[in-house]
Parts: structure tokens; C-alpha cells; sequence
């Protein structure tokens, strides 16, 4: 593949100018600064059509009613794709199902994006706050403006941000950062020729923002009666993207294997059910004669249950798939209101005060006052404790809080909605997480990828912003020195840049046990997030916000 030889093109000359492999900020940028066009994709290039998780003709999906771009003949016959439209407007997320498609493929976006590597050939919903982050940190604006413009794209033709501009992605969505998203291209100098053009772009925004803020309100997404919300995808059975049924028996065989720990994943049935029992499946599993994926879920006499998997799917729209803390393989998401989820969606309605302010809806502007003060109300109510000083997500459907800590405790400082006593809890418990490298997800170890010892640059980024926020400058300091040398460190050894990192050696040298077991190379946000905490380590601390 030409994403594959880029990248190793680049990863040789990297690592051969490293030398004797001693760590060197300057390679790194250098590296970073190359990396954002050998990761950019449009139309004009065949291999943004290719998915690398499918081996499968390219299929390019327009919107229904959308014309077809002038170019799309050439496209059509220069990639050898396969181009069609969709059967109907798309209002929401769930309104159309991807198995209602002849075929998987990309979903349309009318603007260049950029991918974050690997298998991940397509414009995800989460990485893209945190790499138009760092696209602005490194002059790219315009670039930074198209994510945005496509964010807005998906929304108001595919039902809302998309787990990934894939058609097997229609009924997920992920972290909502759009409000941020469109705040930093607003404030972004260069961004627009005028305030004219600004306002303008503003007034096509906001209600496409709010539109896509309708998400996290809908029932399905409610957590329960606690004013929160929760992940939850609309589809049910295995996800589509997946290849094969090996990781499901996974799940299996290791709930067998430590029956203390399951929370009731498992069905008694047969490998090869007769026509009874395979519809009962249909409601206590999943749908063996719709799915060669759950067919083959199988092992040791037994499937996994319906509620697992929509557990499984809710676990792919927080975006930490795999992890052990929200369940074993985390099939139990979808029974949390989340400190990370709701923290954003707190960000997300005082951004959606202040866009309202500045188009004059001031009565619109107060009702989301209201709703992030109903919000912070709620979270105080359910998720924070005060006893163990942090906050906690918690399971509506037990009405217990989680045990173990998650890092995504430290999200409420980014959003801006902890007091200063909370924030002063949280930063006495630093010690939970911080090692060698950075921060860890937890002190679990379970051998998962959002788990210990693994740390990321989007939860490091969020943890080290909002302390620096909350006036925390030398912790905040401190953990971005940890992390981008940890960055340096790998970049030395392979000329690469990855996805995550052991924070407990401080390197590269990741060891999965449970779920996904690679380290992918790119990587979008990992780039992203080195530039802005190189940003905050040159700049002069500021005052802490009042809060």
C-alpha cells in the first residue's frame, strides 16, 4: 500500500538521521511537520478510497439528493471504485442501517482530512479535535478549518459525527468535541478573510452543532434517570467492521476462564443450532443467518448475550476499545454515565452558550446555561466522591459508583466545571496515575490497551490542559516533559511515531494481552498532542480561570 511505503519511507530516513538513536525534539517535529501531508486524504488521491480493514473493491457512498462532483467520472474510473448514493436523507444516527447497503464503503466528505495511520484510512470523530489541534498549532488552518467543514458535512448529512466516515460506522457516533472544534476555528487568526465571512460560517455552524448535540440527548443515550448520559450504539450483534469472529471467542474463553469476573456475558448454546434455537439467538445473542461474525462467536459451548454485545458497541463509541474498566473487554459501558462523556457534553453546552451569544440568541444562550448548570448539578450528584477525592463513573443500573480510578477523572478540569476543592482532590491523587512516561488509564493492569501501564495522548493531553488550567502549572509541566520524552524516546529507537505508549517504561514498547494487540504508526493525534504540550512548556503559565 502507498499510506504503508510513505510511512516506512519516512520511518528509515528518520531513524537512520537518529543516529546513535539519542532522543531529539528537533527529529521529531521534523518528523511531525512531514507527517500531516503524507496523512492528509481527498478525493484526488485513490488511496483514501481504500480501506485497509476490508479486502473488498472501494465503494464510495454520495448523500442521498447530494450531486454527484464534477470530478467524480475521472475518480470513478482512475480508482477503479464503485460509486453509488444512498437510499434515503439521513436525519439521524440509526435511521439507516449499514446492512441495508449493498455493499461497505466510505461515506463522501467534500473536504481534504487527515486520517491518523495505518488501518484507520478514514476521518475519525475524536482524533480530529485533537489533530486540528494540533494542525493549528502548526500553521495548517485551512486544513484545521476542512476537518471542521466535514465534521459539519457528516452532521447534516449522515445523521451527526461519525464514529469514522465509514458506512459500517452509520450507527455510532464518538467523544463529542465538535463545539471545541468549531470554538478553535473561530478563534483561529487566518481562519476567515473577514468578520463578515466568520459570522456567516458561525450562523451554518451553531445549528448544525446543536443538531449534533441532540445525540446525547436522545433516549438511547440516556443514562438512566440521572440527567447523564451514556454511550450506546443502535445497531446490535457484532460490529461490522470486524473481520472475523477470533476476537469475540476471545471474550469467550476468557470469561470462562475467570468466571468470578463475568458480569453475565454468556448464553449456553450450541455451535451449530437447529432452527429453534437459532431464533431464540436472535434475542438472547445475536442473528447467526445475518452475521458470519456471530455465527462463528462460538466457543466451548457458548455465545455471548445481547447485551454484551451492545455493551461491545458502546465501548467503540467512547473510543477506549479495548479496555478492562468499564467490564471485562468493555461490555458494560452502556450501564455508565461517564465522567469523560459527560464532562464533554458540559464543554459542549457552554460552547453552545457562547456561539448563541455571539449570533444574539440570548434567551438560547441561557438554556444552555441551564443545562451545563443541570449537568454539573447531576455529575456532583452521581460522579464525584468525596471520600476518595475524585470522580467516578457510575453504574445507573447498579446505582454503584466504578471502583477502580480512570484518568478521565482529571476531564472535568479540561471542561472547566470543577470547583477549585475538587480540582485540588484531584491533583493530590496524580500519584494514581503518573509514571515514568506520563499518565497511565489506571492501576488495573489487565493487559488491555486503554488500561495499565498504556497511556495516550488524547488522555494526557485533556489531564495536563485543564491542570495547567486550574493553576497546577508545575504538575502540568512536569507530566508534559514526562510525555514528549516518552514520544522522543520512541521516535529515536524507529523513526516512528505511535498511537500510545508504556508509561510505565516510558517508550514505545507496547505488550497487549486482551483485545487489539497492535501499536499502529502515524499517528494523528499523537503528533498533535506533542506540538501542543511543546507549546505549553514555551509559553509563560497563565493565571489560573476563575471557576
Amino acid at each position: 500500500m502507498k499510506v504503508v511505503s510513505l510511512f516506512a519511507a519516512m520511518a528509515l530516513a528518520f531513524a537512520t538521521a537518529a543516529g546513535a538513536a539519542t532522543p531529539d525534539p528537533a527529529q521529531t517535529q521534523a518528523y511531525i511537520h512531514k507527517a500531516w501531508d503524507t496523512l492528509t486524504r481527498s478525493l484526488d488521491d485513490c488511496s483514501a478510497l481504500h480501506d485497509p480493514k476490508m479486502d473488498a473493491r472501494p465503494v464510495l457512498y454520495l448523500p442521498a439528493g447530494f450531486p454527484a462532483p464534477a470530478a467524480m467520472a475521472d475518480i470513478r474510473q482512475r480508482c477503479k471504485i464503485d460509486v453509488h448514493t444512498l437510499p434515503r436523507r439521513i436525519e439521524k444516527l440509526g435511521d439507516l442501517m449499514p446492512s441495508a447497503l449493498p455493499a461497505e464503503g466510505l461515506l463522501y466528505l467534500p473536504r481534504p482530512y487527515v486520517v491518523p495511520g495505518g488501518q484507520f484510512n478514514e476521518m475519525y470523530g475524536w482524533d480530529s479535535y485533537f489533530i486540528q489541534l494540533g494542525l493549528l498549532a502548526d500553521g495548517r488552518v485551512e486544513l484545521a478549518r476542512d476537518m471542521t467543514d466535514n465534521m459539519l458535512f457528516e452532521v447534516e448529512h449522515y445523521g451527526g459525527v461519525l464514529n469514522a466516515n465509514r458506512t459500517y460506522y452509520l450507527t455510532r457516533s464518538q467523544p463529542p468535541f465538535l463545539s471545541r472544534m468549531i470554538g478553535d476555528v473561530l478563534a483561529a487568526p487566518g481562519a476567515f478573510k473577514g468578520e463578515a465571512e466568520r459570522h456567516a460560517w458561525l450562523v451554518h455552524a451553531y445549528p448544525l452543532a446543536v443538531a449534533n448535540y441532540r445525540i446525547w440527548t436522545r433516549p438511547e443515550h440516556r443514562a438512566g434517570d440521572t440527567g447523564l448520559a451514556r454511550y450506546f450504539d443502535l445497531g446490535a450483534g457484532p460490529v461490522p467492521e470486524m473481520h472475523g469472529s477470533a476476537y469475540y471467542r476471545g471474550v469467550i474463553d476468557w470469561v470462562l476462564a475467570h468466571p468470578k469476573d463475568d458480569p453475565g456475558y454468556l448464553v449456553k448454546a450450541a455451535e451449530h443450532p437447529d432452527a429453534a434455537e437459532t431464533a431464540r439467538l436472535k434475542s438472547t445473542s445475536c442473528d447467526i443467518e445475518a452475521s458470519h461474525v456471530c455465527a462463528g462467536a462460538w466457543s466451548q459451548g457458548h455465545r455471548l448475550s445481547a447485551d454484551y454485545y451492545l455493551g461491545d458497541r458502546a465501548m467503540r463509541e467512547s473510543g477506549f476499545d479495548t479496555n478492562f474498566h468499564f467490564g471485562p473487554y468493555g461490555g458494560t459501558t452502556h450501564h455508565y454515565a461517564g465522567v469523560g462523556l459527560n464532562s464533554l457534553l458540559y464543554r459542549y453546552e457552554r460552547d453552545l452558550h457562547d456561539f448563541a451569544l455571539q449570533l444574539g440568541k440570548v434567551a438560547e444562550a441561557r438554556q444552555w446555561a441551564d443545562a451545563a448548570a443541570r449537568r454539573k448539578v447531576a455529575m456532583d450528584k452521581y460522579l464525584w466522591q468525596p471520600e476518595r477525592g475524585m470522580f467516578m463513573d457510575y453504574d445507573f443500573t447498579t446505582s454503584k459508583a466504578s471502583t477502580p480510578p480512570y484518568v478521565t477523572t482529571y476531564w472535568p478540569l479540561w471542561a472547566g466545571l470543577a470547583s477549585k476543592a475538587q480540582a485540588a482532590a484531584l491533583e493530590k491523587h496524580l500519584a494514581v496515575f503518573e509514571r515514568k512516561g506520563g499518565l497511565s488509564m489506571d492501576d488495573l493492569g489487565s493487559g488491555a490497551q486503554w488500561d495499565e501501564p498504556f497511556g495516550w495522548a488524547p488522555t494526557n493531553w485533556l489531564a495536563i490542559s485543564g491542570l495547567d488550567a486550574y493553576g497546577f502549572h508545575d504538575d502540568a509541566r512536569r507530566l508534559a516533559r514526562k510525555f514528549t520524552a516518552t514520544v522522543d524516546t520512541g521516535f529515536a529507537h524507529d523513526g516512528t511515531i505511535r498511537e500510545k505508549y508504556n508509561m510505565a517504561l516510558g517508550n514505545a514498547e507496547v505488550k497487549i494481552t486482551a483485545g487489539y494487540t497492535t501499536n499502529v504508526i502515524g499517528f494523528g493525534w499523537t503528533n498533535a498532542v506533542y506540538l501542543k504540550l511543546h507549546q505549553l512548556l514555551q509559553a509563560a503559565p497563565k493565571p489560573a480561570a476563575a471557576h
